[in-house]
């Protein structure tokens, strides 16, 4: 029986032809062999750690009855608690762990540690699975848990051994692929990629099975890559035009749409988000708007976002964890993404939809109504968000820029509080020469009358009192909704 392609270069599934074995595979064997031993394999996506993982497993006894589990799912995620809160005996993959929750984590973290110390085989064997600094997230979690653990990071993998799999699936099937280097400069690596371009490069020269006599292939790169494009559009463009419309699309305000396509100019497909900005000076206000609310919020709220791509707001850490993206995004026409998104050029684009000017007595009000527009993806100023980005810069000027000419509205909170204080008098000053241009909203808290401030200017009046119930609702209705119908 003649050996199938999609069993010699394999794209999902553990390969049985082609697995080639990381440098420190042995070492992963020993730990997972070790009973009562907890395993941390962690590394970039496409590394092969799962593949790994499960390798190895399978070699040590085919009677291990192992339990697979992925954050990702929402059935599985249920499975992970009970694993956590019931602790059965037996071998557990928890993959993805990176996206548990963090008292999820840590429950399983302190699993770990028992079953290392105690070396009591009741326990679960745990075999944790996730991107860069899994490992390190741990020890931060239970602090001496590191020389209890076998953590192992597996890395891509080297021209050696990416020539070692393509030769092996060659050999399978008869063939020669002619310079194969140039697949390995194509993939950086990447064991899921290798497999792809070898598996398109194959079907493209009508090779679908072992060959009877040895046949030599070529491949031209560009041709390859616009077969891989084509087939994988139709799995992620549309994730990938979700997340570049962000929550609330806007024509002229594309910071996601950036922020991708600046990613996908990276050679890791998991970025620091605060290096990326203090990298890119043309990207910095893009970057800086989104990175601390703002990219959750619309993960949370766009579901086949959530899926392909991770956020971790504490350590600014954004990671495409799918290879296949990864590739897609890497040479997709972003040009083309833009169009069908329906940016346009030319317009005014604000770094912020809306600026809120205030006193100190009222930073509770003031913060409730930006989170409220951050919720709604509302790109909105409020000192606190960002205090992070304007470290070593004078906020005088930055307040001046912001209140002057990078917000599109000024929202002030006025009373007695905010004509006697200096810092909210400086930004009377920035903005109100925006007031004729109806660029402000006054918020009346109280009578007080401000030089520079017509009385007859339509604003809204609300007496605020925090002890009073149910402040939060009436904010929603008489602030926060009326203020949202006038940037609609």
């Amino acid at each position: 029986m003649k050996v199938l392609l999609e069993e010699v270069f394999v794209t999902e599934g553990i390969p049985q032809f082609t697995f080639v074995k990381p440098p420190n595979y042995n070492e992963i064997l020993l730990d997972i062999r070790r009973k009562g031993k907890p395993v941390i394999i962690e590394g970039q996506s496409g590394t092969g750690k799962t593949t790994t993982a499960k390798r190895i497993i399978s070699q040590l006894s085919a009677d291990i009855d192992i339990n697979y589990y992925t954050a990702r799912k929402a059935l599985d995620l249920e499975k992970i608690i009970e694993l956590a809160n019931k602790k059965p005996s037996g071998y557990f993959i928890v993959d993805d762990f990176h996206r548990l929750p963090t008292g999820l984590k840590e429950d399983l973290a302190n699993i770990a540690k028992t079953a290392a110390e105690t070396q009591d085989e009741q326990l679960p064997k745990l075999i944790i699975i996730g991107i860069n600094q899994v490992g390190s997230s741990l020890i931060g979690m239970v602090h001496d848990i590191a020389k209890r653990c076998g953590i192992h990071r597996i890395e891509p993998g080297s021209i050696e051994v990416i020539t070692e799999l393509i030769n092996s699936g060659s050999e399978k099937l008869n063939i020669q692929i002619e310079n194969p280097s140039r697949i390995y400069d194509e993939s950086n690596g990447d064991y899921w990629l290798t497999q792809t371009l070898c598996q398109t490069i194959c079907t493209k020269n009508n090779i679908i099975e072992f060959q009877d006599e040895v046949k030599i292939i070529d491949f031209k790169l560009s041709d390859v890559r616009q077969s891989m494009v084509t087939k994988l559009s139709h799995s992620y463009k549309e994730p990938v035009k979700e997340f570049s419309r962000g929550q609330r699309f806007r024509p002229g305000n594309d910071p996601y749409f950036k922020l991708l396509r600046l990613i996908a100019s990276q050679q890791s497909s998991i970025v620091d988000l605060n290096e990326l900005a203090n990298a890119f000076d043309e990207m910095r206000a893009s970057i800086n708007g989104i990175k601390e609310r703002r990219i959750n919020i619309l993960l949370e709220s766009k579901p086949i976002c959530n899926r392909y791509f991770f956020y971790n707001s504490e350590n600014k850490n954004f990671a495409i964890e799918d290879p296949a993206l990864f590739y897609f995004i890497k040479h997709v026409n972003w040009e083309e993404i833009r169009r069908e998104c329906g940016f346009r050029d030319n317009l005014d684009i604000k770094e912020f939809e809306i600026a809120i000017s205030f006193a100190g007595e009222n930073r509770k009000l003031a913060k409730y109504i930006a989170e409220q527009f951050e919720q709604i993806d509302v790109p909105v100023f409020y000192d606190e968000f960002y205090e992070s980005n304007y470290l070593g810069k004078a906020w005088s000027k930055e307040f001046e820029r912001i209140f002057v000419k990078d917000s599109r509205y000024v929202v002030c909170l006025l009373d007695s509080f905010h004509k006697e204080k200096i810092w909210p008098t400086f930004e009377r000053d920035c903005f109100k020469k925006r007031i004729p241009n109806g660029d402000v909203i006054p918020i009346y808290l109280d009578d007080s009358v401000f030089v520079g401030i017509p009385e007859d200017i339509v604003g809204i009046k609300y007496e605020w009192n925090e002890n009073r119930l149910n402040w939060q609702t009436e904010v929603q209705d008489n602030i926060v909704f009326k203020i949202w119908e006038k940037l609609e």
